[in-house]
């Protein structure tokens, strides 16, 4: 790839793509999709408990088998993309994630719930691949590249931003299956616009889809993440163990095939390229440091500090906005200043942020609470926007699918072991607390289930013994997030540290690629 300034001919017309912001549009569309469907979950959390009355483990499952699936899916979806086209997996994966939505809505318990996330798992391995895919083969200008992948994250953000204060509303007029059921005028969108307007592209190269590597992918991610969460849930034992051994077989076997196969679903020379590594390996542990907030954030401004899910909703809105305003400039600073200098910066803010919510208690007030947000949302913009365009950029783009998977891999697989580590630091915390006295034991044991379990539980107690249960389950969930928003500090800051050493001289591109 070289980089040279030129003005625009005729000849340059598949480089300056007309409608190419009309198309943008369209992929952003596939980012709200995905973005909204994520978080609506947490705020719908407290409810769901409520209504479907799962374990404080099946609680778990039902929030990171998403990401159990996805992550397993997006290598082989994003080279199935390569294969067949990428605007043609993206909008029949829209259709499916919009169908798979209403089975969500109306799950009936906690079993129907996990297998329905799952199912939402597998089509949502669809898009984002999709979308960041068709972004590097529709920008071959570097600028324009930086400013349509800043405009990506900015609506991811936005839709972060949309789906609680969206489904704050839904869930104080209607059931929390209604929730879900915003993905489908999204969808509907989405399918009729990009029909026209989106151009589609493949590698007419990338050779046959081996079925062989697609379940080596998928069994040892899912091996290796539900090992995690057994061991960090009740321990290392034999369960764990099975799935580790086999999760690490599988993938060991996957990599293998891929270094024989003439045509791989991913080419592992990607991870030659020191900057393309550094920027994935960022890209996990953020996610990973950031899990225990973001997931249960929304039942703390809920559950422990009273709000409604409206207002929760809005609270959690400067997180957004901050990651919004820094991801549109990303591209720009990380130009005038380093690639690595914005990256390990905004990690570096968002630990710090973190640390300061180490000091969160119920009576917290909002002005500490939302600060904190706005500069996790303003240094994650920085980081995630420059690190997805140092993958775009690293790679041809004919593969710009199996990278843009890569990225997406890092999100899942960052997101699955956070929920799955630092959700277990929660619960292993919560779990402790000591029940009142005058409670009885089969209550007692629904409170330490989880939050929502106490709260429901306490409704069924007198007065007296209901605020007693309470008190000490709201002071033992917040003793068990200011433990995994620690944890999160300091993995975010050991990582801003690793990203100024693995990004070292690693730059944007300029001009236009030929």
């Amino acid at each position: 790839m070289s980089s040279t300034y030129r003005p625009t001919t005729r000849a340059d017309e598949t480089v300056y793509r007309p409608g190419r912001w009309l198309a943008l549009s369209v992929l952003v569309l596939a980012v709200l999709l995905v973005a909204v469907d994520a978080t609506v979950l947490g705020l719908a959390t407290p409810f769901l408990s409520e209504d479907l009355e799962p374990t404080g483990n099946q609680l778990l499952w039902i929030g990171d088998v998403y990401s159990f699936v996805i992550a397993g899916l997006l290598v082989s979806m994003g080279s199935l993309g390569d294969r067949i086209g990428r605007k043609r997996l993206l909008l029949g994966g829209s259709v499916a994630f919009g169908a798979v939505s209403v089975l969500n809505a109306y799950a009936t318990s906690p079993e129907m719930m996990i297998a329905a996330r799952a199912l939402l798992g597998v089509a949502g391995a669809t898009l984002m691949p999709s979308t960041l895919a068709l972004i590097r083969n529709i920008f071959h200008d570097p600028k324009e590249r930086s400013l349509a992948v800043g405009i990506w994250g900015a609506m991811a953000s936005a839709g972060a931003a949309v789906g609680p204060v969206v489904g704050g509303f839904l869930l104080e007029h209607f059931w929390w299956g209604s929730v879900f059921l915003i993905n489908l005028p999204v969808m509907a969108v989405l399918v009729l616009v990009g029909v026209r307007l989106l151009p589609e592209s493949r590698n007419a190269v990338a050779g046959p889809w081996d079925l062989v590597s697609v379940a080596l992918s998928l069994v040892g991610m899912v091996g290796v993440v539900y090992a995690v969460k057994e061991a960090s849930s009740h321990g290392p034992g034999p369960v764990a163990g099975a799935a580790a051994v086999i999760g690490v077989a599988a993938l060991y076997g996957f990599v293998r095939r891929q270094l024989t196969l003439p045509a791989p679903l991913l080419d592992m020379r990607l991870f030659r390229n020191r900057g393309f590594s550094g920027a994935v390996l960022a890209d996990l542990l953020t996610i990973l440091g950031l899990s225990g907030l973001v997931f249960f954030l929304s039942q703390f401004l809920q559950l422990v500090q009273g709000r409604q899910p409206f207002e929760a909703g809005l609270a959690e809105l400067p997180a957004a906005i901050g990651a919004v305003a820094t991801g549109l400039v990303a591209g720009t600073v990380a130009r005038r200043f380093s690639v690595r200098a914005v990256v390990a910066g905004g990690l570096a803010a968002v630990g710090l942020a973190l640390a300061a919510l180490t000091f969160v208690g119920q009576s917290t007030g909002y002005p500490l609470l939302g600060a904190a947000l706005l500069v996790v949302g303003a240094g994650a913009g920085f980081s995630f926007t420059v690190t997805a365009d140092v993958i775009l950029s690293s790679v041809p783009k004919e593969q710009a699918g199996a990278a843009s998977a890569v990225s997406e891999t890092a999100y899942e697989l960052g997101a699955a072991l956070g929920i799955a580590l630092l959700g277990s630091v929660l619960t292993g915390v919560y779990s402790g607390f000591a029940t009142p006295a005058g409670v009885p034991a089969d209550t007692a044991s629904a409170a330490h289930e989880s939050l929502g379990g106490a709260v429901e539980a306490a409704a069924r107690l007198p007065h007296g013994e209901a605020a007693a249960l309470l008190a000490a389950a709201q002071e033992a969930f917040v003793d068990g997030l200011r433990t995994a928003v620690g944890v999160g500090a300091v993995v975010l800051l050991a990582t801003s540290v690793a990203a100024w050493f693995l990004l070292r001289g690693q730059k944007l591109a300029y001009g236009v690629e030929h």
